[in-house]
């Protein structure tokens, strides 16, 4: 994937980072540095290392489960002790960057989770395995609302969908990434516990990288010119005057939200959208193991080729979205027109998976699911919309907290499931069910205004 190009403006006055590229040239215009594409790539890998983290026990749970015992009903609550924490964690945590800066809680969740990674990988047996996956729900909590804040903060409005949609591509990226490199480590170490260990402390060095590059103001950013700073604060000025609000400042509070349809909207469907992709992220290793007969390897491909297909899917839904609001379309048009026809292919893909036998046909399905399902990370710019800059970080929280209620029920529920029938049929219903969540709240959602609070 490549950054954009930079571009040209009128000089302004003498860049105020002593960056070189401050300069004008010799016609009078000076080209803008593209740092907030580099920052947003930085949060690309940042958000895989977190999936590679979050996912890795998803790939050695046929091992996990054989050494602990476990029957289904407890390898479903396993998988959902990171999202038990992981949820209750997620308005606080937003409230904490609204406060402080998504820099420094990024940062400290980065070290935090690197190293509760790391003590996954001793765990003796279910409940200390259980309290270390809660360790990392606790700590990983604050990456994603902070995500979202700096799109609000360093993203041109045209440029928030594919902000948006980068910065969430990181998910499939490193649940495909997490496939091959889990296995690889458990192949190479002859040990799931070394796999966890080297995770975790490639996580911390993660979060000094983050520490070194990420600022919370473009203008405190080295290598940020005038030009791309102007450019930014210009977006920034003219959302404010559309939304009649004076530098953007707005209450900083959560509860005026929610008198309002498109927030609930906005929980709905990041609600609905986890419950498919939580559900094919934790139990889909262990369905192709038991449904399908994959042996270790051929799960990591199997895995990277669907989560693989979501990154790319992604990408692709970001660009078209801000290139069509380019063009002139209205928010609501785009979003509900590329999220509607997500919503529908998803629902789709998913029963056609349910009624097919041959093993290379799922994998083919849930790739197509999973193209179309990964547009919804064009979620992450919606904080932004409805709460502007004051309130992205909470707003996202609350759409984060709302979406990992799919996290810690949906791998329970589908353990109950698999355990009663003894099939993954009912369980893949249930992830059609969540779909049809999903497409009822992206249609309902008003993409055009920031909401008066």
């Amino acid at each position: 994937m490549s950054i954009p190009n930079t571009e040209t403006t009128p000089a302004a006055a003498e860049g105020t980072t002593g960056n070189p590229s401050s300069e004008p040239g010799k016609d009078g215009v000076q080209r803008r540095t593209a740092v907030r594409w580099k920052l947003f790539l930085l949060l690309l890998v940042l958000v895989a290392v977190n999936y590679i983290d979050r996912g890795s026990i998803s790939v050695a749970l046929p091992i996990i489960q054989k050494e602990f015992n476990l029957a289904p009903e407890l390898v479903g609550l396993l998988l959902s002790a990171f999202f038990w924490t992981y949820a209750v964690m997620q308005i606080p945590v937003g409230l904490l960057i609204d406060k402080f800066g998504p820099r420094k809680v990024m940062t400290a969740s980065c070290i935090g989770w690197g190293a509760a990674t790391a003590a996954s990988g001793m765990a003796g047996g279910f409940l200390s395995m259980f309290i270390a996956r809660m360790g990392i729900g606790v700590t990983e909590a604050g990456v994603m609302p902070a995500g979202g804040k700096l799109n609000a903060i360093w993203m041109h409005k045209s440029e928030r969908g594919r902000g948006a949609t980068i910065l969430d591509a990181g998910a499939p990226l490193g649940a495909g990434l997490g496939g091959i490199i889990i296995a690889a480590l458990i192949a190479s170490t002859g040990s799931w516990r070394w796999s966890f260990v080297i995770a975790g402390a490639a996580t911390v060095l993660m979060g000094l990288a983050v520490w070194w590059y990420v600022r919370d103001n473009p203008r405190e950013h080295r290598g940020v010119n005038e030009a791309e700073a102007a450019y930014i604060e210009a977006s920034h000025a003219a959302e404010d005057a559309e939304a009649k609000l004076d530098g953007g400042q707005g209450k900083r509070a959560l509860l005026p939200y929610l008198k309002f349809r498109s927030f609930w909207a906005m929980c709905l469907g990041w609600l609905g959208f986890n419950g498919v992709f939580y559900g094919l992220l934790t139990w889909g290793p262990l369905y192709l193991a038991q449904a399908k007969g994959f042996d270790l390897k051929t799960i990591g491909w199997s895995t990277f080729v669907i989560f693989g297909a979501g990154f790319v899917g992604e990408i692709i839904g970001g660009t078209i979205a801000d290139k069509w609001r380019a063009a002139g379309a209205s928010a609501n048009l785009v979003m509900r027109t590329l999220l509607g026809i997500s919503s529908a292919v998803v629902i789709g893909g998913l029963v056609g998976v349910t009624v097919v036998a041959d093993p290379t046909t799922a994998v083919v399905l849930l790739s197509l699911v999973m193209f179309f399902l990964r547009w919804v990370g064009l979620f992450w710019s919606i904080p932004s919309i409805l709460g502007g800059r004051t309130n992205a970080g909470v707003l996202g929280g609350a759409m984060n907290f709302s979406g990992n209620i799919s996290g810690f029920v949906t791998p329970i529920a589908v353990g109950l499931i698999v355990g009663a029938t003894g099939s993954y049929t009912w369980a893949l219903l249930y992830f059609v069910g969540s779909a049809i969540i999903m497409g009822a709240s992206v249609l309902t959602l008003n993409y055009n205004k920031r909401l008066p609070v």
